[in-house]
């Protein structure tokens, strides 16, 4: 749990953030717990509604991201070995969906990495969440296909890829959003105490 610092043991003009980091890695732990996987979340989602594209760095931030977190909260090479075999199992199935293309390569690998966070425990629900988003989204953008695009909006590439009949759709924004509902149902965060 986040805790409150006492500053008076930090050395007089000594950097706080030093300080923080060398002293109290519960902190920087908590802040990794808190920002890294949402924000990866939501950029990857941005990646792919606006350029359809899920770069691998991504994935491998994601993939460091959980090790490191694992690493630094004593996670057990159990739970650890729990995780990685849940996420190459979404990794197999994603990519024989990719195979028969229905969906991309970045969807296959952002999913796959996606799950070493969550694990086993949180896969069904982040599965059930990631199709209903994913169906949604479809139904959405096949509506927003039907109609005209306004001439406001004409000229945004990234609106016309969308917009062009029988186009790809962008998945990563369900899963990601798929993520960040299960997210806080995760032990990464209960350790907070959120």
């Amino acid at each position: 749990m986040i805790r409150a610092l006492d500053f008076q043991r930090r050395p007089a003009g000594g950097r706080p953030w030093a300080y923080l980091v060398l002293t109290e890695p519960t902190v920087l732990t908590d802040l990794i717990r808190l920002a890294l996987f949402p924000t990866v979340m939501a950029f990857a989602a941005a990646s792919d509604l606006f350029t359809m594209t899920i770069s691998n760095r991504i994935s491998i931030v994601l993939v460091a991201g959980f090790f490191a977190l694992a690493f630094m909260s004593g996670m057990s090479v159990t739970e650890i070995a729990a995780h990685v075999g849940a996420a190459a199992g979404v990794l197999v199935v994603s990519f024989g969906f990719f195979a028969r293309g229905w969906i991309g390569g970045g969807d296959a690998k952002l999913a796959a990495a996606t799950v070493t966070w969550l694990g086993l425990g949180h896969l069904l629900n982040y599965l059930l969440y990631a199709s209903l988003l994913g169906g949604a989204l479809t139904l959405l953008l096949v509506g927003f296909r039907l109609v005209p695009l306004p001439q406001l909006l004409a000229g945004q590439t990234w609106l016309e890829r969308l917009h062009r009949p029988g186009g790809d759709v962008p998945y990563g924004v369900a899963l990601a959003g798929a993520a960040l509902l299960v997210y806080p149902d995760t032990a990464w965060m209960k350790a907070i105490g959120i």
